[in-house]
């Protein structure tokens, strides 16, 4: 299966063409979408459907997204899908979700490791799974620029094992892709990345 993700658009309409384009001109399967997809609601309009128009879209909102936006780009674009707590099967391969951001509060971690859970206990038995998550986990090489990961992030990943893992929130850490034992972390952050699974 060929992905194509991408994290922290931010409404810029120019990387959601590159996107859109870059997504038919490889032909893939599906493009992931990890989050801040505005800047706090502002360009809202028509941030998507460059990829829509000729891809499924699965995504997770992040810190700079109003709370409302998973639901009204669902009910916008059909070809858009939540994440977001939730899971989605496609070819066999499991993905799940969570956009919210852990800002190294303790009640922060648990919440991220609680709504990956709840999307991964519904695809633990498929052998592939793709993890979707605003932030970068703590231990990530994204710390040695000096920003925090998140260690919601981290226990799911030591749990869950999933094959990998998409993430952003940290622009300085776009296109950084590294290995946490099992699992491959992308970060995508403005960083549109081809992958196949």
């Amino acid at each position: 299966m060929k992905i194509l993700a991408i994290a922290d658009t931010h409404g810029d309409s120019e990387l959601i063409k590159k996107v859109g384009k870059l997504a038919k001109k490889e032909k893939v399967d599906l493009v992931l979408h990890g989050g801040d997809l505005t800047w706090f609601g502002e360009n809202a309009k028509g941030i998507i459907k460059p990829i829509t128009d000729n891809s499924e879209l699965f995504f997770v909102h992040g810190n700079h997204d109003p709370k409302g936006i998973l639901k009204t780009i669902e009910k916008k674009y059909s070809k858009a899908k939540s994440i977001h707590e939730n899971y989605k099967i496609k070819n066999n391969i499991g993905f799940f979700g969570s956009g919210t951001t852990d800002w190294g509060f303790k009640e922060d971690s648990d919440q991220v490791f609680k709504e990956l859970k709840k999307g991964h206990d519904k695809i633990k038995h498929l052998k592939k799974k793709v993890m979707v998550q605003h932030c970068p986990p703590v231990g990530s090489i994204i710390e040695t620029l000096g920003f925090p990961g998140s260690y919601g992030t981290r226990k799911a990943i030591d749990k869950f094992k999933p094959d990998v893992l998409i993430c952003g929130h940290i622009h300085e850490g776009g296109g950084i892709i590294e290995q946490i034992g099992k699992t491959k972390i992308m970060n995508v952050a403005r960083s549109p990345t081809i992958f196949e699974i």
